[in-house]
């Protein structure tokens, strides 16, 4: 096992609204129960582990395309929607922010003896990743947000952030597991290092080498240590621009959803009549779900499903989510049943917008497709974090 990734975000503060929250729990938990079903969770895992997938899957629920706080609520939302479900799923989000945080060896232990997993390798794992990324690596950020998420069968990721108050930024962490005997004696962790290469098992008897290497990796610039890794850097800038946007893709999926004929058929392999704005967000989900890795390398592109609560690209279409919110629940519903037509039809949508894109190869105009998705935003419940403060009194004396 190597860690899988990282990310550097511009450090935002804020918080999420009610509003938008519990939308996010509802998408997030409907987006991983279909990862389960198609492909399981050591799937879901491994997506986890990508960083540019976790910011794309942050970005189609409707958060901030770029900051740090995308991290947290998403992981939040996950925890939320899933762990009442946890024994039917057989997946189990530990940890969180904060005190959350320190609680991760207990709600390990818990799960272990529950599943009856081995806690104590688990345990080690979840403190051996953090140390690793906290200590290990001299990077200036300071982990204060780590998340284990363990499946029934051993196999776990670990998603976490560190801040730095000097630049501004947040770096988030990923890690992936190797497989299921990796747990039956002590966990393999690792750093990919420039001339080391992978450390497994530190805290074997045996690897006092590999310890020694990790004091030499510890005192090493961070650019050469962690290059190797997949690393995603988002911009400062919080309107969403054409550079951060590969615009052959969404031009795709906005053919899918506004040309007639495309748009009938698109309606068709979902069993449902849906208008152009909800193929446009069902399409991009359809992507989460069912996208190749190399389909996430501009994450910002997903904030054209349901926007960003900080109205960039434009505000959250409360109307839309809740529609497309409907589709997905009622399809997955329905594959519970036997019924998998509607659910199958994400895959079939998925597929449908790469063809259109592999051969008429349409390029979104992505001023107009901004000014036109602000154009419909008040007929579609269009919200934003701004909506919620309220105005201030302008100049007028209380008389007693």
């Amino acid at each position: 096992m190597k860690r899988s990734g990282f990310a550097d975000l511009p450090l935002h503060g804020g918080r999420v609204p009610p509003w938008l929250a519990e939308r996010m729990e509802k998408l997030g938990t409907a987006i991983t129960e279909a990862i389960l079903q198609h492909y399981g969770t050591k799937e879901f895992l491994s997506r986890l582990s990508d960083p540019f997938w976790f910011q794309a899957l942050g970005a189609v629920m409707g958060m901030d395309w770029h900051s740090s706080g995308i991290t947290t609520s998403v992981l939040g939302a996950l925890k939320r929607g899933l762990n009442p479900r946890a024994h039917e799923l057989g997946l189990y989000f530990c940890g969180g922010r904060g005190k959350q945080s320190r609680r991760t060896p207990d709600e390990l232990l818990d799960v272990a003896q529950r599943r009856g997993l081995p806690g104590g390798p688990l345990v080690r794992a979840s403190r051996l990743t953090a140390k690793v990324d906290n200590n290990a690596i001299g990077d200036g950020f300071q982990i204060y947000l780590h998340s284990f998420i363990v499946s029934a069968e051993g196999d776990w990721a670990v998603v976490q952030q560190g801040m730095n108050d000097g630049n501004g930024l947040a770096r988030r962490y990923h890690w992936h597991s190797a497989a299921v005997k990796d747990f039956v004696c002590e966990p393999h962790t690792g750093i990919v290092g420039e001339q080391e290469g992978e450390i497994l098992n530190l805290v074997d008897r045996r690897a006092r080498d590999a310890q020694q290497a990790l004091l030499t990796i510890a005192g090493q610039s961070p650019d050469m240590t962690l290059r190797d890794l997949r690393h995603l850097v988002m911009p400062a800038h919080h309107d969403v621009r054409p550079r951060d946007v590969d615009l052959k893709r969404l031009g795709a999926v906005l053919a899918v959803s506004y040309e007639r004929q495309l748009r009938d058929f698109a309606s068709l392999l979902l069993v449902e009549n849906l208008g152009p704005r909800t193929l446009q967000t069902l399409a991009l989900v359809a992507e989460v779900v069912h996208g190749a890795p190399s389909r996430f390398s501009d994450p910002a592109r997903f904030s054209f499903a349901l926007g960003g609560k900080d109205g960039h690209p434009f505000p959250v279409p409360l109307k839309t989510y809740d529609e497309s919110l409907g589709v997905l629940r009622r399809a997955l519903d329905s594959a519970k049943l036997g019924h998998t037509d509607k659910v199958d039809g994400f895959q079939r949508l998925d597929k449908l917008v790469r063809r259109v894109e592999e051969r008429f190869e349409p390029t979104a105009d992505f001023e107009r497709v901004i000014e036109h998705e602000r154009a419909i935003s008040p007929k579609l419940g269009g919200r934003t974090v701004m909506d919620d403060k309220k105005p201030k009194k302008t100049g007028q004396m209380r008389l007693f």
